[in-house]
């Protein structure tokens, strides 16, 4: 089964990047990522019934760790993973 996660920047400065996280934009989770300590907070789940909150969780700390280091970071208002 594939799974697609919908990643959309709510907040960014030189010390952290917060990003809202889902299978779609009515069931998202957030997550923040400290810049300068390497580290994730999970604000908010996204308890999608079909997939666990700790999957998408895992997959939106790695795509922001690849953007992190594949394009300096920078990171886009909007990207995606799929799985």
């Amino acid at each position: 089964m594939a799974v697609y996660v919908k990643m959309i920047k709510k907040f960014d400065d030189e010390k952290r990047v917060v990003y809202q996280f889902g299978p779609n934009e009515k069931q998202m989770g957030e997550i923040e990522f400290d810049k300068e300590k390497k580290n994730f907070n999970i604000l908010n789940q996204v308890n999608d019934s079909r997939i666990s909150n700790q999957a998408y969780e895992n997959w939106a700390s790695e795509q922001i760790l690849k953007i992190m280091f594949r394009n300096d970071g920078q990171f886009p208002d909007v990207t995606s993973v799929e799985k």
